[in-house]
């Protein structure tokens, strides 16, 4: 009996009632499994994404899988009584669990009882809240579920954050740089009465309706582009329109943002002196230079370390997606569900190696990518069972085939032979596990998991068959028959025609059933879309900043030339060229953005460095990456401002003196 989500049940049965109906297990048994109930789909919030779920009851997938407590395939789930102690539960379970039941398992394994009672000294059973799984299982490896990481939401508000703060800097520097403007309106309003809390009121409005105005333009465009949002980053993101913190969460935001965009301009306009004010003696043009220096400083730090990061994220995807991984991803093609061609798997593999495209053919379900099979053992050298602590590793059943189909390399010994009839207890092993056994001439010698003991025929180069993050781990493969995947190593001109004829093989074989193929280079990007995410959005982001930042320099840059205006025409009219004018107005500028890149270059580094500390193989940070960025950022500014300063420079002198 199988239970199915609503969207499957919509699509296999659109006009019809799904309950009751009989659908055909796609596995070497065929068996029928009736559909016994229809669930709504998981959230996206959830971790779990699964199309239906089929009753364990009376099934098992290997023989003893059942009664053994060796093996831990499956994530297991408890309803609790309410008011039952967490803590007590877990120290109880532990207990019971590993003294009870694994410990006398591992015994009758033969396991050397000085390993078990060291295990038994660091080992535990937890539970973890089901709402905690999606987000809260950063550092968990092997829980048999898919979950996001709070790290990227962390990183991603962090980021949302300092671009919020560079647009408030904007508006800080500008209220301050044109403060002249509202210097007048300030000494009158003073002295026909206002007091200066009624001035720093009026200011404080001023930035409040700035910012609620601000959040209503926001709001329109995240809901606009949220579709386009969710399509470049693959993801689900919706408006929670039903919880209830959403609208108070959007007065507080407008309140907080629009107070520390506004509160320090308020208490520096209405400081201002009604006499010195309305004499003209109001001398502000460098009174608040290092507030806004400081400022324009922080704003390119922040878009600088966004560039920095940018690059790395970059580079480190480039790396993954086209290291030395140990094997050959590239036009290779995975048929998915050839279980169902049960005594014919051979004469498949057969026919598909006769057509002219068709370059090689492997029958196996293990392979180096997410979403396929695993089988971890434990692993000693002949005669050191009793001895010494197992190698933790995966066995893993290919064909003869599977090596050269995936172009690996074997370093020592011979690939399989199915003219050998001494190779069904053979063994493959990686130069991983050569090491953590200590076999120094492992070519002929034997290894055991407990129940089998193997000859070790050949050692193939390391190869990444879980994920860059992690160290290549021992390995180990044994001839066998592993058969819901068929791997086809292509050599094609025109890959579609390919797939065509191997469509046609198929339908030969399994008239009644779907041709479904992934690519295995596709499958392996697949692992790695969370840093091809965060690479188009700190891509975004960077962007966003320097928009941002660039536009406040704009805008500055504009006033102080509004201001040194006479000045730049008495120069002219004393000889100043062109180029000595356009210096002088963006060398400032250029000094404070030279200063931002001595303090953002070492806080890039840091933080890059510490994110690629999540992998076991990643690149090194280079000095061209910092070049790139601080170029980009000194071009930019330079830009920005050189507009402002070459049209104050070639304007004729007579417009900005004739007014004195």
């Amino acid at each position: 009996t199988i239970v199915m989500c609503k969207s499957m049940a919509d699509k296999y049965f659109p006009h019809q009632d799904p309950v009751g109906q009989m659908l055909v297990f796609n596995d070497n048994t065929q068996r029928p499994l009736k559909i016994g109930g229809v669930m709504a789909d998981f959230p996206a919030t959830s971790h779990l994404q699964y199309k239906c779920f089929i009753s364990l009851s009376g099934l098992s997938f290997w023989n003893g899988e059942q009664e053994t407590w060796n093996a831990s395939n499956y994530a297991i789930y408890l309803l609790l009584r309410p008011g039952v102690n967490i803590a007590s539960f877990d120290q109880k379970m532990t207990k019971d669990v590993l003294d009870k039941y694994m410990m006398p398992s591992w015994k009758a394994n033969g396991r050397p009882m000085a390993e078990i009672e060291k295990f038994l000294k660091s080992a535990s059973l937890y539970l973890q809240h089901v709402t905690d799984i999606h987000l809260g299982s950063y550092g968990i490896e092997n829980d048999y579920v898919q979950h996001g990481d709070i790290r990227y939401i962390w990183m991603f508000a962090a980021v949302a954050i300092f671009i919020l703060l560079l647009a408030c800097i904007n508006f800080i520097n500008l209220s301050t740089a044109r403060a002249a403007n509202r210097a007048k309106e300030v000494g009158v309003r003073k002295v026909i009465g206002s007091l200066r809390s009624d001035l720093v009121k009026q200011f404080m409005i001023e930035s409040l309706l700035y910012s609620f105005l601000s959040f209503i333009i926001a709001f329109v465009l995240a809901y606009s582009l949220l579709p386009l949002f969710n399509k470049m980053v693959n993801t689900r993101l919706s408006i929670p329109w039903e919880e209830w913190w959403l609208v108070p969460s959007f007065v507080l935001s407008v309140f907080i943002i629009g107070l520390l965009a506004g509160l320090y301009p308020a208490f520096y306009l209405s400081y201002f002196k009604p006499v010195e004010v309305l004499k003209g003696k109001l001398g502000i043009r460098n009174k608040n230079g290092g507030l806004r220096n400081g400022l324009v400083v922080f704003q390119f730090t922040i878009s600088v370390i966004l560039l920095i990061g940018t690059l790395v994220i970059y580079k480190q995807m480039q790396y993954i997606l086209h290291s030395k991984i140990g094997f050959d991803k590239d036009e290779v093609v995975m048929i998915k569900g050839t279980d169902a061609l049960g005594h014919q798997t051979t004469s498949f593999k057969n026919d598909l190696l006769q057509l002219p495209d068709v370059k090689n053919v492997s029958v196996s379900d293990f392979l180096p990518v997410d979403g396929t099979k695993r089988n971890g053992n434990t692993w000693w050298a002949e005669g050191k069972m009793r001895e010494e602590g197992g190698v933790v590793g995966q066995r893993w059943v290919v064909d003869e085939n599977y090596i050269p189909t995936l172009g690996m390399k074997l370093v020592a010994g011979r690939n399989f032979s199915r003219d050998m009839p001494t190779d069904s207890q053979a063994v493959i092993i990686n130069q991983v596990m050569v090491n953590k056994l200590e076999l120094k001439d492992p070519i002929g010698k034997i290894i055991t998991n407990g129940s089998e003991h193997l000859h070790i025929i050949g050692v193939v180069g390391n190869f990444c068959y879980e994920s860059v993050r992690q160290q290549v781990a021992p390995l180990c493969m044994v001839l066998g028959n592993s058969s819901s995947m068929v791997s086809v190593k292509l050599n094609a001109a025109d890959m579609q025609e390919a797939l065509s004829s191997i469509g046609k093989v198929w339908k030969r074989f399994e008239p009644h059933q779907m041709f479904r193929y992934d690519f295995l280079d596709q499958r392996y990007a697949a692992m790695y879309a969370d840093v091809e995410i965060t690479g188009k959005l700190f891509t975004v982001f960077s962007l966003l900043a320097i928009i941002v930042a660039c536009l406040g320099l704009f805008a500055l840059s504009a006033f102080m030339v509004e201001q040194r205006n006479k000045e730049i025409g008495i120069r002219k009219v004393l000889g100043a060229t062109v180029g000595g004018l356009f210096a002088m107005m963006t060398g400032d500028f250029l000094k404070l953005v030279c200063i931002a890149l001595l303090i953002a270059m070492p806080v890039g580094w840091f933080v890059m460095n510490k994110w690629l500390q999540n992998f076991a193989y990643g690149i090194n940070i280079t000095w061209w990456i910092f070049l790139i960025a601080g170029a980009l950022a000194l071009f930019i500014a330079l830009i920005t401002v050189g507009f402002q300063a070459i049209k104050a420079a070639v304007a004729n002198p007579v417009n900005s003196l004739r007014a004195e």
